[in-house]
């Protein structure tokens, strides 16, 4: 064994001088180094097979067994990732590819939930027993309300104090997350529950719509008092529906796959799924608990709304040219 470490003892130092330097940092090294690594490694793994096999010299065969696991693992193993840089990862990129992946289903929910608000607003408007049927019993708004009677509903809690507004968003995040969730989980009986919620939700929309229709500047002041905190809050549903019309999909059409794998997938894609939906709701309900009680102006509120739905739809539109790249 004293010529094999004549020979090749100065790869073996080499191999674990760029080990250690890669083990440091690995992100500094070139392509070049890595390259040299990889042949270095393979070199160093026919000498400890030829330690073990004709040698005696324990000593050797531990320090090339230690050498080429630590090479190996270099190589071969996936770096650990810092949870914080992955979840950022998510966040910025990884929730928009995955509404990309499943666009299909999520425009399946959004024509169903716009055209019940469609339907809720028009029914709301030519059947008074309808718009009676929608409304909340517990709502001051009902139908034959006056248009100062809404508008003060509308311009109603805007002198609340900071706590009060902290403890309001955390009511309507938690309440949001719990229709969307249920949105979202009851996909798994067919999407039968989901398509209710996303029917029932939109009539709700449109009949409300339908109240404020009296003039064009209580109309445009109720969109304004929606649109900052609805665009996000909406979508976020809209999103729920159409994630858990993918799980009935995968219920009822696994195609090749086994239906426990096919629902296996779409478990997975529902659960990144959820974790993007929560931060929607989040910001929503920040934005409906401090914006919407604000004293801005309409125009002030539907620029606002209309800064936020271009961001929104930036952020899916990357989402989705990352995605399609991918493939």
């Amino acid at each position: 064994m004293t010529d094999l470490i004549a020979v090749y003892e100065s790869e073996w130092r080499e191999l674990d001088r760029l080990l250690r330097s890669a083990e440091h940092s690995i992100g500094s090294l070139s392509p070049e180094t890595l390259a040299r690594i990889d042949v270095l490694y393979r070199r160093a793994t026919v000498h400890l097979a030829r330690a073990t096999t004709r040698g005696r010299d324990p000593q050797l065969i531990a320090y090339l067994n230690s050498l080429t696991a630590r090479a190996h693992s270099l190589i071969y193993v996936s770096p650990r990732r810092s949870l914080l840089l992955g979840g950022w990862r998510f966040l910025s990129t990884g929730f928009a590819r995955c509404i990309a992946r499943q666009w299909k289903m999520h425009l399946a929910s959004a024509i169903i939930f716009f055209g019940s608000a469609l339907f809720g607003y028009f029914i709301s408007q030519q059947d008074t027993q309808a718009a009676y049927a929608l409304s909340n019993p517990q709502d001051l708004r009902q139908p034959g309300s006056s248009p100062e009677q809404l508008q003060d509903i509308l311009r109603g809690g805007r002198d609340q104090q900071h706590g009060e507004l902290f403890l309001f968003a955390s009511f309507l995040f938690q309440n949001n997350l719990k229709v969307a969730i249920m949105a979202l989980a009851t996909g798994i009986l067919a999407s039968v529950p989901t398509v209710l919620i996303l029917v029932s939700n939109g009539l709700m929309l449109g009949h409300f719509a339908s109240l404020h229709s009296h003039s064009s500047e209580l109309f445009w002041e109720m969109w304004a008092w929606i649109l900052p905190h609805g665009i996000p809050e909406l979508g976020a549903i809209v999103l729920a529906g159409g994630t858990g019309i993918m799980l009935g999909q995968a219920l009822l059409r696994p195609g090749e796959l086994s239906r426990a794998e096919s629902l296996r997938r779409a478990g997975t894609e529902a659960g990144l799924t959820t974790i993007g939906l929560a931060g929607m709701l989040l910001i929503a309900a920040i934005i409906e608990s401090y914006v919407r009680q604000s004293h801005w102006s309409t125009s002030t509120r539907l620029a606002f709304a209309s800064v936020t739905g271009v961001a929104w739809t930036a952020y899916f539109y990357n989402g989705w040219r990352l995605e399609r790249a991918h493939r």
